[in-house]
């Protein structure tokens, strides 16, 4: 029975004929396989990318049975290529990876979907993610990576908004949120006054507001918007780390459930919380309240937004993850966002 060292003497003398050879990726040392069961016999391994039948290669292609007095063995390995960061530029794009809108600095693709009107495949990610928050205009280029990755435009430029769902919010200033008054009257009469004030040489000023004093905040169901890609193969419809999902399901309380996201990748949770009312943060001072949201155990972080969230009995969308904390994480139930946006899984 060969040695370690008659192995590796083998190897030496032997790697660089066997590398040129068609289909061989690589060459090791292991234990040969026999009747697909491992045996204790020590062997050189010849790797290749797929296993084909001998009538099928060159006579100058087959693997001999030994090599310098030691046995060898044929394993399939596939395609050995260098992982991706999710970080990263891909092309084509699997969901799990990083995207955003040109102004906003990263978060997730989320799956690939279809408009239920056209067919067409579309992008789906959050409103804060794809839409910058309300302030996007369809047609705005989406880059991937996005542009906390690196990611620029043109020459990231992965799809163009195709449409949102807006999200309305109260406190902070400019559009999307905000106490300012939308009244022509009132905003007419203020210029009028403060014109005068001018003149008088006050150097206060009128600013209309709003009476929110005694009105509930809209509430929200999705944060959600979907993008159209600049062509169908730049795409992937698998998830990484999950595989294809084209299909969904109502959430249930304690259903076990996974995510792929840019940040934290492939993560696991399980649902505590159904039909919630949660009020979210956006930064400036500006807030939403969201109603029906789904509450699972933290697993995510910052740049996990826009991630499809999945069932991991049966591979069906459940949700759709935008908002969390240290302790639960926030998704958009699915059916909500499937009619909102007028789009499906059947993909």
């Amino acid at each position: 029975m060969a040695t370690m060292e008659m192995l590796k003497a083998s190897q030496k003398k032997s790697q660089v004929t066997l590398l040129q050879k068609k289909n061989v990726t690589g060459v090791g040392i292991g234990y040969k396989v026999k009747a697909g069961k491992t045996t204790d016999q020590m062997c050189l391994v010849v790797l290749v990318k797929k296993k084909v039948k001998v009538a099928q290669l060159e006579a100058n292609d087959l693997i001999p049975a030994q090599i310098e007095g030691v046995a060898t063995d044929v394993i399939e390995v596939g395609e050995i290529v260098a992982h991706k960061s999710r970080t990263d530029w891909w092309r084509p794009a699997p969901p799990g990876v990083s995207i955003g809108h040109v102004s906003i600095t990263a978060g997730t693709f989320g799956a690939v979907v279809r408009d239920k009107s056209t067919g067409k495949k579309f992008i789906l990610s959050n409103n804060h993610v794809l839409a910058n928050s309300n302030q996007a205009e369809v047609g705005d280029d989406i880059i991937q990576p996005g542009a906390a990755d690196g990611g620029s435009s043109p020459q990231h430029r992965i799809a163009k908004l195709a449409r949102f769902v807006r999200i309305e919010m109260e406190g902070g200033t400019g559009d999307g949120g905000g106490n300012g008054s939308t009244c022509p009257i009132a905003n007419g009469v203020a210029s009028i006054l403060n014109v005068f004030a001018r003149v008088l040489g006050s150097s206060h000023r009128l600013k209309p507001v709003k009476d929110v004093s005694s009105q509930a905040a809209t509430a929200n169901l999705v944060d959600a918007a979907v993008a159209e890609p600049v062509a169908n193969d730049v795409l992937l419809d698998e998830i990484l780390d999950i595989g294809k999902v084209n299909s969904t399901q109502d959430a249930e309380l304690n259903m076990s459930v996974m995510k792929s996201g840019r940040t934290t990748g492939y993560t696991e949770g399980t649902i505590t919380t159904l039909h919630s009312t949660v009020q979210v943060g956006y930064g400036d001072g500006k807030t939403a309240t969201f109603e029906d949201q789904i509450l699972t155990s933290n697993m995510s972080s910052p740049g996990d937004s826009g991630s499809l969230l999945v069932a991991r009995d049966s591979k069906a969308a459940v949700g759709l993850l935008f908002a969390g904390s240290d302790q639960v994480t926030v998704h958009c139930a699915i059916s909500n966002v499937m009619n909102l946006l007028n789009i499906d899984f059947n993909i």
